[in-house]
């Protein structure tokens, strides 16, 4: 079971630790430590930290457009400190839960680079549904660019599985 918190500066470290994990750029992305610091502050932002059976972090999620009048809420950013240890998909199906709680979202949505098929098994398997292809949307850091997928759960498909 992973249980989440709200972010605190204190774990800006461990965020940047983890979002420059090897390969992991060419998934999330990494924003720098002042841009952290201006999210942790902005109302629109959530930042959430996995925390495993002994309150110890294993991951992290950025949510933002918590403002969206329309209740779409984004998961700009979600990634593990260890893979395949089955802690990706328990994060994601406990900051689903929560964004559906606590917040006023109808909409949770993402994207996902097409080429990770692992990412959007996991977030299929969580009843996130593919909505359309964003073509070379994505300038990966070796400068090439990828199509992006976006994805969304509806709250009512949330009470559904619930």
């Amino acid at each position: 079971m992973v249980a989440v918190r709200r972010g605190e500066a204190y774990d800006i470290p461990f965020i940047m630790q983890v979002e420059r994990l090897p390969d992991m750029d060419r998934f999330i992305g990494q924003f720098d430590e002042a841009t952290h610091i201006r999210h942790l502050v902005d109302p629109n932002w959530r930042y959430l930290i996995g925390l495993d059976d002994r309150r110890q972090p294993i991951g992290f999620t950025l949510l933002n457009d918590l403002d969206d009048r329309g209740g779409n809420v984004c998961i700009k950013r979600i990634a593990v400190r260890y893979a395949d240890a089955g802690f990706g998909s328990a994060l994601l199906r406990t900051v689903i839960d929560w964004t559906f709680a606590e917040t006023a979202a109808f909409r949770l949505w993402l994207n996902v680079v097409a080429y990770n098929d692992r990412a959007r098994h996991v977030y299929a398997k969580l009843g996130f549904v593919e909505e359309g292809i964003k073509r070379q949307a994505a300038l990966l850091p070796n400068e090439t660019r990828a199509d992006l997928v976006m994805m969304s759960l509806l709250r009512p498909e949330w009470e559904a599985r619930r």
